[in-house]
């Protein structure tokens, strides 16, 4: 499976976000360390999910962090997030 459908399937199964959109930027990395020839290790998430209600922006980004925490060990270099409560 490749990381990006594993990033999507945890991050929905745990968080449940109202929208989700996950860009593999691996390829702005080329050559750089931790980039990989097979790129997968460079991701933007934009997520916008009930759960980061009243959080500030650190701890809405730690809570994706500890959902993918596997991949962020293992296969993932560098992961940016962009997350939100929804409106009211």
């Amino acid at each position: 499976m490749k990381i990006k459908d594993i990033i999507k399937k945890k991050i929905i199964e745990q968080l449940e976000p109202l929208s989700l959109s996950i860009r593999d930027d691996s390829n702005l990395h080329i050559g750089h360390v931790g980039a990989k020839p097979e790129g997968e290790t460079h991701f933007h998430i934009d997520i916008v999910a009930e759960v980061f209600r009243g959080k500030s922006r650190v701890e809405s980004q730690r809570i994706v962090f500890r959902v993918l925490k596997e991949e962020m060990d293992n296969k993932i270099h560098a992961l940016s997030i962009s997350a939100h409560e929804p409106p009211d």
